[in-house]
């Protein structure tokens, strides 16, 4: 079944190629959306992909690139959104 998150990604996640290795992370698993910085230091990622491919990319949120230090991720179901790729905003 194909499902859509919104993902709010805290901690040091930016400036440590978290949105291109969280991009090349979804595209392995299939799975399209948006990433984007925001202004208070978060990560925000609109996923969608089937619910298998969703909880690996989730756990993967938890763990980042190898300079990230994840302190907490937030996933929320919210509406299916029917995106054609991964792209980084």
């Amino acid at each position: 079944m194909n499902i859509s998150k919104n993902i709010i990604v805290k901690g040091r996640v930016q400036g440590v190629g978290y949105r291109f290795s969280a991009k090349k992370a979804a595209e392995k698993m299939n799975i399209t959306g948006t990433i984007k910085n925001l202004p208070d230091g978060l990560v925000e990622i609109y996923a969608s992909g089937d619910s298998l491919n969703m909880e690996r990319f989730i756990e993967w949120c938890h763990e980042g690139p190898n300079l990230a230090k994840v302190t907490q991720v937030i996933a929320i179901d919210i509406p299916y959104q029917g995106f054609k790729k991964f792209s980084i905003l």
